[in-house]
């Protein structure tokens, strides 16, 4: 019987895979607590040897009529983004998925009243939200390639969801992994609130310092929800939804219902650990934090 071993909301933006010389001139000679973060989790969880699969819930990645779980078996090439090629060119990636998990994960579908297809087409596109984190968590130093025995597989978010159907793909990705013999660790790869300075605009709040946030009542609200996560109150963040909606979370907030999804929900008392401060990114909330698995269980 498999498990999930560990799961993270973690950020991705593309500050991370920019050189420290560029970061530290778009933040005041300071370099962003993203990336140490990311380097101290890897040390910490991603270069352990008990988990086997990483699953990340992708919000950049938004289908519209069904859930979609990557199943290649391995996935390789380049990626240049769309959304800022100056900054994310060529980026080699080279991991193996999971194609076992991905069809365990859309074969309990119908048990959850939802739809989900794995897909294991080699041209699916693949985003930054996978991309950029499996770049520091996932690669090997030399040559260039995943940390060996690790695979990595992706979710999108369904831009048609709501809520409840995003807790609903959780519950099916939760009694997959509980179905195959995996060791799973969960990304949850995304940001808190999500609106973006104008372009006019923009240059001016490219810094990590939450002043920079698009208003001040999405950073209290972001602050309020990292408090509640800090100390485990997963319930409290799914009962307050409705008022985060209203803050524009990054795809729904979709990444994170997905992941608490498969940890239990309301009854997930898990507490987490900061790998970063909480930072701007052009007007957007972004944090790494990281759960562990309670020694008696998600929902003890």
């Amino acid at each position: 019987m498999g498990e999930v071993v560990g799961a993270g909301l973690l950020a991705h933006v593309p500050t991370i895979v920019l050189p420290e010389v560029t970061r530290r001139e778009l933040n005041h000679g300071e370099d962003t607590t993203l990336v140490s973060g990311l380097r101290n989790l890897r040390a910490d969880v991603f270069e352990r040897d008990d988990y086997d699969t990483v699953v990340v819930l992708d919000s950049h990645w938004a289908t519209t009529v069904e859930f979609v779980t990557t199943a290649q078996e391995r996935r390789a090439g380049l990626y240049t983004s769309e959304e800022l090629p100056r900054g994310m060119c060529r980026m080699p990636y080279d991991f193996p998925g999971d194609p076992e998990l991905a069809r365990a994960v859309a074969g309990f579908a119908g048990k959850h009243g939802t739809w989900i297809t794995p897909i294991d087409d080699p041209y699916l596109p693949i985003f930054y939200a996978t991309v950029n984190l499996w770049t520091h968590l996932g690669v090997r130093d030399d040559p260039y390639l995943g940390l060996p025995g690790k695979r990595w597989m992706s979710i999108g978010v369904c831009q048609t969801a709501d809520t409840e159907d995003f807790l609903r793909l959780g519950r099916a990705l939760g009694d997959a992994v509980a179905a195959t013999d995996r060791r799973v660790l969960l990304i949850a790869s995304g940001a808190l609130s999500h609106t973006f300075w104008p372009l006019r605009a923009i240059r001016d709040h490219e810094a990590s310092g939450p002043e920079h946030i698009f208003t001040p009542e999405a950073r209290a609200a972001d602050e309020q929800r990292i408090a509640w996560l800090r100390d485990g109150d997963h319930a409290r963040v799914l009962d307050t939804m409705p008022d985060f909606l209203a803050f524009k979370p990054e795809a729904r907030f979709g990444h994170y219902l997905m992941m608490i999804g498969a940890l239990g929900e309301h009854a997930c008392r898990a507490p987490g650990r900061l790998y970063s401060r909480y930072e701007n990114s052009v007007g957007t909330g972004q944090v790494h934090i990281w759960f562990d698995r309670p020694e008696n269980g998600w929902t003890s």
